[in-house]
């Protein structure tokens, strides 16, 4: 019996730290990546150039899967791209909806699958909805395809703020997704969404805190995922509790309100919580009143958080605050971006080099209140760095042991399942591109037709095509010259027949 328990606490162990390696890689910036083994960091290249939203996963073993950013230097066209370990672009990857911000995508593996990644991805700059879709790295040999792309999760009047957000669930296998409505009236409104073997579904919505309404709201969660700080450039400041296993956030503890008049907004940027959970790192960038850019920080043992509001560095104008991130060193790391006053300094010319786009600073020590920050310390070897760090959540988070979650028996799971279920046929009009996208899930059939009808019946579009790996089928349909109405898709197999509808406007 003892022997038996050994081998399960390092069958655990194991688990354990091979699920921490998934986030070994950080890419951002201008060509900047960082890989992270054993407590060291070694600065690498990558093909990457963004000046905010980026993210990475690696396997189990802590290589490089693949990373995605920002298409924020083509015209016209603010979209995602996904590149893989050889830095090429995994097919099928062009038109993943999102815009030119800063946390405004997120990849979660499916749990208990070694091939499939959901992204999870919203344009967070209007209200146009929030989407995912699924890169499988068992296809194009070994190289990636996206097999599902810009499946809606929340319509066209869905505001979703800049600070999309995972936190593993309790039972150590599927995972939270938590974004905030920033849409219209003032709102206290957070959407959560489950991702589990069985694919993605919306959970509950939660009204509680502050009503805010803008969309520069960061959501971070504490290592653990038993908290969660929130900030905005308006000045609120708040931590929670959060529930693992019901996904629901409590005991608010509020340090500072909005501001009241748009001119006097601080403009935090982001925040991070240090390992311990008791001190909170705030990045705030220069505002209307005040032209220095801030790193904070705030005590959160302390009888009066809000008095407790250190400032570990007062900076010059020109290097703008930009997004702060824990790594899986235990260090917290800062980008700043190189903004001249007067400028929008995005892209960088080639000659640009200089210790703010060159160098992250770097909190040492999070957890000790001398925490020993080095501003513009971490030579990034010749890359650059723009405000965006990568937006990955903590993989290794494991089960909680106990609790009323910890259901799951490690001998019941069935390795590489797919969502299950009837067939399912979504289509997604994105006005901006005058693109369709439609995807099926779940086909048995081997051969797809798939016809678009107008409102009175008439055929516009027909094509053909075979269903993908595990019975997914996604196809793009350029609808520039369509006239405006009411539009039906239909999808048929030699085993099935399918339907929907989609508005074009």
């Amino acid at each position: 019996m003892k022997n038996f328990i050994c081998c399960w606490i390092l069958i655990l162990v194991s688990s354990l730290c091979c699920a921490q390696k998934r986030n070994n890689a950080w890419i951002f910036g201008n060509n900047a990546k960082l890989l992270f083994t054993n407590n060291s960091v070694t600065v690498d290249s990558a093909i990457c150039n963004t000046r905010g939203t980026c993210s990475a996963i690696c396997d189990t073993s802590g290589d490089l899967l693949f990373y995605t950013y920002n298409l924020t230097a083509v015209p016209n066209f603010y979209g995602t791209y996904i590149r893989n370990k050889m830095d090429s672009a995994i097919q099928n990857s062009y038109s993943i909806y999102s815009r030119a911000w800063y946390k405004q995508h997120v990849i979660i593996p499916l749990p208990n699958n070694d091939s499939m990644y959901y992204l999870i991805h919203a344009p967070v700059t209007g209200n146009n909805g929030f989407y995912y879709s699924i890169i499988d790295m068992s296809q194009d040999s070994g190289r990636g395809a996206v097999i599902q792309k810009n499946v809606q999760l929340q319509g066209a009047n869905f505001y979703a703020n800049d600070g999309i957000t995972a936190i593993k669930h309790g039972n150590g296998r599927d995972c939270w997704v938590m974004v905030k409505d920033c849409y219209g009236i003032k709102n206290n409104l957070y959407f959560f969404y489950l991702v589990s073997p069985t694919g993605i579904q919306f959970d509950h919505v939660q009204a509680i805190g502050d009503s805010i309404k803008t969309n520069i709201l960061r959501i971070e969660a504490s290592d653990d995922g038993s908290k969660v700080a929130l900030i905005t450039a308006m000045g609120y400041i708040s931590i929670f509790n959060y529930d693992r296993c019901t996904g629901m956030l409590s005991n608010e503890i509020s340090i500072e309100k909005d501001a009241l008049l748009g001119s006097l907004a601080p403009w935090y940027w982001d925040c991070e919580l240090s390992p311990n959970k008791r001190y909170l790192y705030v990045s705030q960038a220069y505002s209307d009143f005040d032209t220095t850019n801030y790193l904070l920080r705030f005590d959160l043992q302390a009888p009066n958080i809000a008095a407790s509001r250190d400032t570990l560095y007062a900076g010059e104008e020109s290097a703008v605050a930009g997004l702060i991130e824990l790594a899986p060193d235990g260090k917290i790391y800062w980008a700043c971006a190189y903004n001249p006053p007067n400028t929008f300094f995005y892209p960088y010319p080639d000659s640009t080099h200089n210790y703010i786009t060159d160098n992250l600073s770097v909190i040492n020590y999070p957890d000790s209140s001398f925490c020993d920050f080095q501003p513009f310390s971490f030579y990034l070897g010749g890359k650059r760095t723009y405000y965006g760090l990568p937006n990955n959540p903590n993989y290794g988070l494991g089960r909680l042991y106990g609790s009323p979650c910890d259901t799951l028996q490690w001998t019941n799971l069935t390795p590489n399942p797919s969502p299950s279920g009837e067939g399912k046929l979504y289509a997604t009009y994105i006005s901006a591109w005058e693109k369709l996208f439609i995807n099926a899930s779940g086909l048995k059939g081997k051969n797809v037709t798939v016809s678009v009808y107008d409102g009175r019946g008439v055929l516009v579009r027909a094509q053909n095509f075979v269903p993908l790996h595990n019975g997914y089928a996604t196809v793009d349909v350029d609808c520039s010259g369509w006239s405006d109405g009411l539009y039906v898709v239909h999808l048929q197999t030699e085993k099935e027949v399918l339907s929907t509808k989609f508005v074009k406007e």
